[in-house]
């Protein structure tokens, strides 16, 4: 997954620390989507445990060779259920708990994935179907239906392998923002987004309320990564957290 890397904006620091005072970071928060994705095909089926996988739109595709994943990660996933189920989730498609799903921050929607439990040794198949975790450490949060596959259902928290075997998309490139929250008082985001709206003019700022509170979102021209990526990194709210959040 990506993580932040340096750009200096020392400037704007203490301000950002000074607005963000009266915010406060809710345990897990998700934001409302962005527009849906149009158009569909049905994807390769070269994995037998894919076959009950949902179609995703046609694009420049990586796929592992050989039964081979892309890539691979270590680290810590947790489930979600309620209130986001039968809500519409990031990929613009209603949210189903039962269903074998995950949210992750960076991979692109829809991405093939096997998640393996490294206590149970259960792992399972699903697509990248929403975002988040939005809490510091987590790779993925798993749908109810998966982490039961797993085995991590009562345990609540697993660590875990992620294998990335298929992404509609390639992994780097996209379209991308930053996300900071949650606040519980709106008069919090908007104080944040008048000021980030000032310090970085050509981006897209705003507020808006999600599921456990109320987020800002600064999203560089054209949804440029690497500008997503140094501005994740050079914003340190005292309260609430920034991350970077692939779009599309």
């Amino acid at each position: 997954m990506m993580r932040r890397a340096g750009w200096v904006l020392a400037a704007a620091a203490p301000a950002l620390l000074a607005i963000t005072g009266c915010g406060h970071r809710a345990k897990v928060a998700y934001a409302p989507p962005p527009p849906p994705i149009s158009g569909a095909r049905n994807y390769p089926e070269n994995h037998p445990s894919a076959r009950h996988l949902e179609p995703y739109p046609p694009q420049r595709a990586e796929v592992g060779r050989h039964g081979k994943p892309i890539s691979s990660e270590v680290g810590i996933a947790s489930w979600y259920g309620p209130p986001y189920n039968n809500h519409r989730g990031a990929n613009g498609r209603i949210y189903n708990q039962n269903a074998i799903t995950a949210a992750n921050l960076t991979l692109p929607m829809g991405s093939l994935i096997r998640v393996t439990d490294l206590k149970t040794g259960q792992s399972a198949m699903m697509r990248i179907t929403d975002r988040g975790p939005f809490v510091p450490g987590r790779i993925l949060d798993l749908s109810v239906g998966a982490a039961k596959k797993i085995g991590m259902y009562r345990a609540g928290i697993a660590r875990v392998r992620m294998d990335v075997y298929e992404t509609p998309k390639p992994m780097y490139g996209g379209r991308w923002c930053v996300q900071i929250g949650a606040f519980h008082h709106s008069g919090a985001a908007k104080k944040l987004k008048k000021h980030l709206a000032r310090q970085y003019e050509s981006a897209s700022v705003i507020e808006f309320k999600g599921p456990t509170g109320y987020w800002v979102r600064i999203r560089p021209e054209n949804g440029n990564h690497r500008r997503a990526f140094k501005i994740a990194h050079a914003l340190r709210p005292k309260e609430g957290e920034a991350y970077l959040v692939r779009l599309d």
